[in-house]
């Protein structure tokens, strides 16, 4: 089912009026896009850590996308990207044993993206470093996690709202760290797995959407 398209109001920052910005004078590296709309782990209310996380000390060099495998759901509303921001979490920490959510950040099948890992929203804005995350083995020193709402293996397709916001984080991320388009990767890339199903067969376009939203 396609969900209605998002809003301006929670793609981009208020006012933007399209994906691109004039560059920010002052700034280490002149932005072509602007700030999406975030909502940080205080937004929705996280749970905290179980230890501490560790900074990895410089920029990401790739972006890795993935899926979480959840439903497939036609709720496209910013509470439903909370609770599975919540659901992610959970999963992560009680099952998996790990300290936080793996992920930096998530797309909702809504267009709605949430911080995953405390901190990760931080660092990004700051663009010099990151927070070690736990989404792809052999890569949590190199990349920013990525993971899209829903379960993609089976030929189910992303909502239109789903994949233009990721075509704007991923587009700001790259700004942030200097991150080249071609370096978007999918988790299969990397290891034995089917994430992120559908979407490993659009990267292409992905990395040709990001490269043109920032000129």
């Amino acid at each position: 089912m396609n969900l209605p398209q998002p809003s301006r109001r929670h793609v981009l920052l208020a006012g933007a009026g399209g994906l691109a910005a004039v560059a920010l004078p002052g700034t280490a590296h002149a932005l072509g896009t602007v700030e999406p709309d975030i909502d940080s782990t205080s937004q929705w209310n996280a749970r905290p850590p179980q230890g501490p996380l560790s900074l990895v000390g410089k920029r990401p060099t790739m972006i890795i996308v993935h899926h979480t495998v959840s439903a497939n759901t036609s709720d496209g509303s910013r509470a439903q990207a909370h609770r599975h921001a919540h659901w992610v979490q959970d999963l992560h920490m009680d099952e998996n044993g790990w300290t936080d959510t793996g992920y930096h950040f998530l797309v909702s099948r809504g267009g709605w993206i949430t911080e995953g890992r405390h901190r990760s929203l931080g660092t990004l804005r700051s663009g010099s470093d990151f927070v070690q995350g736990a989404h792809t083995s052999g890569r949590n020193e190199e990349a920013i996690g990525i993971a899209n709402e829903g379960a993609y293996h089976d030929g189910a397709q992303p909502p239109q709202a789903q994949w233009e916001v990721l075509v704007v984080l991923c587009a700001y991320v790259c700004e942030q760290y200097a991150i080249a388009p071609t370096r978007i990767y999918g988790h299969q890339d990397f290891g034995d797995t089917l994430c992120p199903g559908v979407l490993h067969d659009q990267l292409p376009q992905l990395r040709s959407e990001v490269a043109a939203s920032i000129g």
